[in-house]
């Protein structure tokens, strides 16, 4: 079994629950980025030790939250040593948009993960693009590079279309064969 840790920030429980989801289909242990930026005690021990690191942010005004950027640029010790060269990586990002401008947020995600020299897993889960597709359908929002979810701005993160979760669940389940495999 891989060992994966999917760290992320949530600002309002919306990412955590996604964050949830994709670590209990992986087998993940996950680590949360404070509302300060900032990561618990070990966690940067945490994300050395990690076969694979999985980016996880909310899409605020068409990037990633502050909290993450500043997770991000701390990361510029580890990527002068080249630490994580080599891990596997992957992403998701969550906006009250159906399409918020998701897409920014993924690829700063993988840009991120590129500059550390890691080798990215895409979604591999086909788009529910037909007209039977529901919100309760399969990557209805339509993620390729990774998970693209979407809650309303008035729900709350237990209002989540069950098609998202049941999409991130399958990607962590995704993740954790890509992972094991190469473990």
């Amino acid at each position: 079994m891989a060992n994966i840790v999917v760290v992320f920030h949530s600002g309002y429980g919306h990412t955590q629950r996604v964050a949830q989801a994709v670590a209990d289909g992986a087998g993940a242990q996950l680590l949360a980025i404070d509302a300060e930026g900032n990561l618990p005690e070990g966690g940067w021990e945490l994300l050395a030790a990690a076969d694979m690191i999985v980016f996880g942010s909310p899409t605020y005004m068409g990037g990633v939250s502050w909290q993450f950027k500043k997770f991000a640029d701390a990361s510029s010790k580890v990527w002068f040593t080249q630490g994580w060269k080599d891990k596997l990586f992957a992403g998701f990002t969550n906006s009250a948009t159906m399409n918020g401008d998701k897409g920014t947020t993924l690829t700063y995600l993988w840009t991120l993960a590129m500059q550390h020299s890691g080798l990215w897993v895409s979604m591999g889960i086909l788009p529910s693009n037909n007209k039977a597709a529901t919100r309760d359908s399969m990557n209805y929002v339509g993620g390729y590079g990774g998970l693209l979810t979407q809650s309303p701005s008035d729900a709350s993160s237990a209002e989540i279309p069950k098609g998202d979760l049941d999409t991130a669940r399958a990607f962590g389940e995704r993740i954790g064969a890509v992972a094991t495999a190469r473990a």
